[in-house]
């Protein structure tokens, strides 16, 4: 979990995350489009769909805005249409890096984004050349706030939920599970009381690379850039980094 992980608590020390509210409707516009492109436009029974509005109302989207990108999506207005591309290649350190995009235009996407990794230190590469080193799963944020109850409750319920692991970190619990049994999870966690702050199904390093100094500072710069790019969803590495590095970087 180190690459999802260690990305997420330096984004919240920075204060980064989610931080531009326009470019944020950009990138949760064009994931509605495509979960509704590709699994139709009810949210009831199209668990992306509906996982994407969730996060477009959290970021205060009106839902008129969110309808109408639905409608573009399954045909009933005409737009733009969005190809779902996944970029592969090492960042500083030899760190590999997976970049989720949704793109009108992949040419242009694919020189810009090879910019960025040459610019910083690191380097496209092939389909296929890392994303052998991660496994799709689903990924549940649970806070410690005590509405959440004692770690063994939380972890208790996750396991007889259907998890595969659960973790504790300084200030949340994550629980993974296999992305079949993802909305499950998450359904019977709600259901019995425990708040979901965030949930995902994501990609999960199997090995970590550790980085340190300059490779640790690069590597951060390299993933900030690719996150500013209005064409980019989600970005997934393997690296990580002390706790020490960690507070440096973050400050």
């Amino acid at each position: 979990m180190s690459g999802h992980s260690k990305w997420h608590n330096i984004q919240r020390r920075k204060g980064r995350q989610d931080a531009v509210r326009g470019q944020l409707f950009t990138k949760v516009s064009r994931e509605i489009y495509a979960a509704a492109r590709q699994g139709g436009g009810n949210p009831e029974t199209n668990y992306r769909l509906k996982t994407a509005v969730e996060k477009a109302r959290a970021a205060n989207m009106p839902m008129d805005t969110i309808q109408r990108t639905i409608d573009k999506a399954v045909g009933n207005v005409e737009g733009v249409n969005y190809e779902e591309v996944i970029y592969e290649g090492y960042g500083p350190g030899g760190a590999a890096v997976m970049v989720q995009l949704l793109t009108d235009n992949r040419n242009r996407t694919a020189a810009e984004i090879r910019h960025i990794f040459s610019k910083r230190g690191g380097s496209l590469g092939e389909s296929g050349c890392v994303a052998w080193m991660f496994d799709r799963k689903g990924v549940i944020e649970i806070p410690k706030d005590g509405r959440s109850g004692s770690e063994d409750d939380v972890m208790m319920a996750a396991l007889e939920a259907g998890a595969e692991d659960f973790t504790a970190e300084e200030d949340r619990y994550v629980v993974t599970a296999a992305p079949e049994q993802f909305a499950k999870v998450r359904e019977e966690l709600e259901r019995m009381g425990i708040p979901v702050e965030t949930a995902e199904v994501t990609f999960v390093p199997q090995t970590t690379v550790t980085l340190e100094g300059e490779d640790a500072r690069r590597m951060v710069a390299l993933l900030e850039a690719l996150e500013e790019h209005d064409d980019v969803q989600n970005v997934f590495s393997n690296f990580d980094m002390s706790d020490e590095t960690l507070a440096e970087i973050g400050d």
